[in-house]
């Protein structure tokens, strides 16, 4: 009896629903992630269960993929799941750099180069962003070339996925190779994708299914851990790639527990925001391919456009610039930053004016508000300036986020551009990093930020001087204010303190006076033409 009771008091295990972690006993806080009040009881385990080493949790979707294959799955296991172990070099790898496109090449850009077959990628961003018109156009691109995609969704009808559709002009490319299903329950769905044996399966959403046996509702950790474990073993066991939407927290994370992303092989963010066009598509792990690189997206009426020269994002390969027909602006630096493999042009803002002495407010917008407040100190204390009653606000154009400490030198220009009413060179770039002595820093990657901006008709670059000593001769062109025969080389200003960099400034136009205040005339009646009503 006592035997029984214990066994049952083991059974009972309670779940952290932020990192995933499982505990004996409840406590206050996870000691994991510490996270207060996370830990929720799980449903017990059935008895004999933990007493049965050959007992697997994924033979349900095991029994729907044997009935439809009948024999072996794609790795060379039996269709229950179990393999031998065997040398690796006797391991096939015949699919091993096998990849599928999905007809975007931004998209194949963050995944590496495309889809894996047996790979599960989790893709999770704002309500409303497009994250559904993605992966839709996505789908119906890889049934255009030929292969079966089956498109799940759980949130909307089969007809409204018609209409959307058809809004985005992809019922006719697709053809018969797109599938469409509404449902939540997670066994038919497996056993849907045992039928059509697609080439990749999306779930939109994952909080949104169910399975029938699991004791919790849709959305909750137990449902949420146990479905998306189901379709990762069937993207294994099958070879078939599967796509999970996620949604965000308010923090702007994944809902859901932690454990969703250490199971996928992917982990993709989609970014972006209603005052913008544009849209980021982000890996923050990725198995089989790199995090650093970045695609771009443009929302328009049809969907969503890719961008693959970064310039056209922000305009910033238009117009004029090299400066020559434009006026000097004073608290607008251009910077180059990276992302990924890629460079392209921000330009960073900033604004100063008199604030309260003791409560002066730090805005920002894109940036790291805590290095801006390291800068401000800096150009307080090596550069002489005043800032403590000065309201700053600063801002990279287009939304777009700039947390490299290569901006350092931008974002130090721009406020003090602001503050003293000057402005850099025309056409001109700042690229470094700014230390706490006041002393420029070398960045990473000088000469791709350097030829870029030369590319796109950039004609001066600020940059720390001992980075000319690292080989940004033979990226940039020459040096010491000479110009180059070339006019697609830029000249380099080298800058060895922030007052170097400073003094390379120019002063801009004085800005027109306030308008003096109308001057109030004041009539005077006579007593012989005043009139009494």
């Amino acid at each position: 009896m006592a035997g029984q009771r214990r066994k049952k008091r083991a059974s009972t295990r309670y779940l952290c629903r932020e990192c995933g972690v499982v505990q004996l006993r409840w406590m206050g806080k996870c000691p994991d992630c510490n996270t207060w009040d996370s830990l929720e009881p799980m449903p017990e385990v059935p008895a004999g269960f933990d007493d049965d080493p050959a007992s697997d949790p994924h033979a349900g979707v095991a029994d729907i993929w044997r009935q439809a294959i009948g024999g072996t799955a794609e790795d060379g296991s039996d269709a229950g799941g179990a393999t031998a172990p065997m040398p690796v070099g006797q391991v096939s790898s015949e699919s091993a750099g096998q990849r599928w496109s999905s007809g975007s090449g931004e998209f194949d850009r963050v995944l590496g180069g495309g889809l894996v077959p047996g790979s599960a990628v989790l893709i999770g961003g704002e309500p409303g962003i497009g994250k559904s018109t993605l992966l839709l156009q996505a789908a119906a691109n890889l049934a255009g070339s030929g292969h079966t995609v089956l498109y799940v969704s759980s949130e909307e009808s089969m007809a409204q996925l018609r209409r959307r559709a058809d809004r985005l002009g992809l019922s006719e490319p697709a053809g018969k190779s797109l599938l469409v299903l509404s449902e939540t329950n997670l066994v038919r769905i497996c056993r849907q994708a045992a039928v059509a044996k697609p080439t990749m399966l999306v779930v939109d959403s994952i909080q949104m299914v169910y399975r029938p046996d699991v004791e919790a509702t849709p959305g909750s950790v137990t449902q949420m851990r146990t479905c998306a474990a189901d379709l990762i073993h069937l993207a294994k066991m099958s070879g078939m790639a599967v796509v999970l939407i996620g949604h965000v927290t308010k923090e702007g994370r994944l809902a859901g527990p932690r454990l969703l992303e250490h199971l996928v092989d992917a982990v993709l963010y989609f970014e972006g925001d209603d005052q913008h066009a544009h849209r980021i598509v982000r890996a923050v792990k990725n198995r089989f391919g790199t995090t650093l690189e970045i695609g771009l997206f443009e929302m328009t009426g049809h969907g969503l456009d890719e961008l693959p020269d970064p310039a056209a994002c922000l305009g910033m390969g238009d117009g004029d610039p090299s400066g020559e027909h434009s006026p000097l602006r004073a608290g607008t630096v251009v910077f180059p930053t990276l992302q990924g493999s890629r460079c392209f042009m921000v330009e960073l803002q900033a604004l100063t004016c008199t604030g309260i002495l003791g409560a002066a407010k730090r805005r920002v917008s894109g940036l790291d508000s805590n290095r801006l407040a390291v800068l401000i100190a800096v150009l307080e204390k090596r550069a002489g300036m005043r800032l403590a009653d000065q309201d700053v606000f600063v801002a990279s154009a287009g939304g777009f986020r700039v947390m490299e400490p290569a901006a350092d030198l931008a974002i130090a220009l721009a406020v003090a551009g602001s503050h003293m009413n000057r402005a850099v060179p025309y056409g001109c770039v700042a690229i470094g990093e700014v230390g706490l002595d006041g002393r420029l820093r070398p960045v990473p990657q000088m000469e791709q930020r350097v030829r870029e901006a030369a590319r796109l008709g950039y004609r001066q670059a600020i940059v720390p001087s001992n980075d000319m000593n690292r080989g940004g001769r033979s990226a940039s062109g020459k040096r010491d204010g000479t110009k180059s025969d070339q006019p697609s080389l830029l000249t380099v200003l080298p800058a060895g303190t922030l007052d170097e960099a400073l003094s390379l400034m120019e002063p801009c136009a004085a800005s027109a006076p306030p308008p003096s205040p109308t001057p109030v005339i004041k009539r005077t009646t006579s007593a012989s033409q005043s009139r009494s009503f």
